[in-house]
């Protein structure tokens, strides 16, 4: 058996390695997770009196402006990072992977002062039905993003070491969460902080 075909992913039947199957069904249980918590919130801000929104002011819409960039940033990054394990570009790896891990340590330290402000400010997972929503949903989203990042970092050292060189899938399939857990953000940014 030669190198090549040693290092090739295993198809399932359908043709998708197991990797990416596995990545995709996970991701379709987190999308009926996500979705099902965002389609309670949508409709019980549509339709429910005891859903007080505070005012606009008191959400922080700046630093939730810049949290989205900083997110929408370590997407592409991760791109980039891929690009560069594809090419056998360890440099180019390393460093845009390190970009993409350093994007999601600032949105956690955004959203941490964010936090201690809102609480500060009467917005707490008691205060009425959109304090019980708001943190659910970016608590959610946090432990998603510390997930990732862990993930980010094992993905990171094994790239190092080489693991990487002749297969790539594992850094795909990482950056395939990590896009997902940035899309989350997407939908959430507006639904919670600009309607």
């Amino acid at each position: 058996m030669s190198t090549a075909h040693a290092h090739a992913p295993a198809n399932t039947s359908t043709g998708i390695s197991h990797a990416k199957l596995g990545t995709w069904s996970f991701l379709a249980s987190e999308i009926m997770l996500f979705g099902g918590l965002i389609s309670a919130y949508v409709i019980l801000r549509s339709g429910s009196s005891h859903m007080a929104i505070p005012p606009r002011e008191m959400m922080g819409v700046p630093l939730a402006t810049i949290n989205t960039f900083v997110l929408i940033t370590s997407s592409v990054t991760m791109v980039l990072a891929l690009v560069g394990i594809q090419r056998g570009n360890i440099q180019q790896f390393a460093r845009f992977m390190s970009c993409t891990i350093g994007g999601g340590f600032i949105f956690l330290l955004i959203k941490a002062y964010e936090y201690n402000h809102k609480w500060h400010e009467g917005i707490t997972l008691s205060s009425n039905l959109f304090g019980s929503f708001y943190y659910t949903l970016t608590g959610l989203h946090v432990l998603h993003v510390t997930g990732g990042i862990v993930l980010l970092f094992m993905i990171l050292f094994a790239g190092l070491r080489g693991d990487y060189t002749k297969n790539h899938e594992r850094v795909e399939c990482a950056g395939l969460y990590w896009h997902f857990v940035d899309l989350v953000w997407v939908i959430l940014f507006p639904i919670l902080y600009l309607l």
